[in-house]
């Protein structure tokens, strides 16, 4: 049996019992990869800030879950401390994710600033150090969509990227298989500007932890450019070029260059992204578009033109609730009701897809097994 197949029979049945759901039946037999993309024992699933749809993101517990869930990769999204510790959290904003607002000796702290052009009022990780960081606690931050998750909130500290770092080394040697890390820089140009740029701080952990070197279970991933591009000439690990629906990459808007996310995912664009990356992270509905409804049109096409140019695809984000479900899959009116997000997998996987960031591994390594059961 492949370690792919091992993995999905192994974990699936005892991560699903974590979190009170029904588990998937493991026993089927293994299906060898017949195509370059998108198919197969190729697959890749990336828990999404950890298991986000069953925990607090960006902590810990969400990584391990996800592991347990049989995730290939855990993706932490990185910023900086102000004594230049990376850490694990969605933005540098942490008033959302963190109970900062409960503790006063930091009110002081509350501040507006212009992140990536947009004034954005809170606390922020680059005005914390680390130990004052490691006092606070992780909080849902979409409590009325994940109710559930909210008796996690304040059990939880804020990780660094080493601890992140040292929990998948302990998984993978006691799951017996290689978990990988998916590490996204956040906001480059915005840390950049403020004397405290990302990536010579990921260079460095990679470099420290054994990870930059050919054949790691690594991607590094943004939504900028330039840094990108940088980092490919220092990394030795695949780049993954993220976009977004609308829109155009920081840098570009602070440097006046008139490129679009839209001109990135066009032909032309792929192959110029093919340069200095490995794969792109679009937006699912780059993929597959909606109408104005919310129902999935005929598929662009990305992924062919992504694959024409070498590059893998892996988009974002799917997830169980229907708030963030197309139209066809929605099980009712109810934002935070499970819709059928089996289905949607299956329809991206049906366009070509290499793999996705999902906020529930199970479902995603549960459909991946019934796709393999039906091949």
């Amino acid at each position: 049996m492949s370690s792919k197949l091992l993995r999905m029979a192994v974990t699936t049945a005892a991560a699903l019992a974590l979190v009170g759901a029904a588990p998937a039946t493991a026993d089927r037999t293994p299906v060898a990869t017949t195509t370059a993309y998108g198919g197969g024992d190729d697959f890749t699933i990336v828990g999404h800030r950890g298991a986000s749809g069953y925990r607090p993101e960006h902590t810990l517990a969400s990584y391990e879950l996800a592991a347990r869930m049989g995730a290939d990769y855990v993706e932490p999204d990185l910023v900086t401390t102000k004594d230049g510790v990376l850490v694990a959290r969605h933005e540098p904003e942490i008033g959302g994710t963190t109970d900062v607002a409960d503790h006063p000796e930091f009110a002081s702290r509350k501040t507006t600033k212009s992140l990536d052009g947009v004034a954005t009022t809170g606390w922020f990780t680059e005005d914390f150090t680390l130990t004052e960081l490691k006092t606070l606690r992780a909080n849902e931050r979409i409590p009325d969509v994940r109710q559930h998750n909210t008796i996690y909130d304040g059990r939880y500290e804020v990780p660094t990227f080493q601890e992140v770092i040292d929990l998948v080394k302990r998984l993978s040697r006691e799951l017996h298989r290689d978990i990988g890390i998916y590490p996204e820089t956040k906001h480059p140009t915005y840390f950049r500007k403020q004397g405290l740029a990302l990536e010579p701080k990921v260079l460095d952990a990679l470099n420290r932890n054994g990870l930059n070197r050919p054949g790691a279970k690594v991607y590094v991933q943004s939504f900028e450019v330039t840094n990108l591009i940088e980092l490919h000439r220092k990394l030795r690990v695949p780049l993954v070029q993220l976009t977004s629906a609308t829109g155009a990459p920081f840098d570009f808007v602070d440097s006046g260059d008139p490129r679009t996310y839209a001109d990135i995912v066009s032909a032309a664009g792929l192959r110029d992204v093919a340069k200095y990356a490995k794969g792109v992270g679009p937006d699912k509905n780059q993929v597959i578009p909606r109408d104005s409804a919310g129902f999935l049109l005929a598929p662009t096409t990305l992924v062919r033109d992504a694959h024409r140019a070498g590059l893998v695809v892996h988009p974002y984000t799917f997830r169980a609730e229907n708030t963030f479900l197309p139209a066809d899959f929605r099980s009712s009116a109810i934002p935070a009701e499970y819709g059928d997000l089996f289905a949607e997998i299956a329809a991206f996987r049906a366009a070509g897809v290499d793999g996705l960031f999902t906020d529930n591994t199970d479902i995603a390594v549960a459909q991946e097994q019934l796709a393999a059961a039906h091949r």
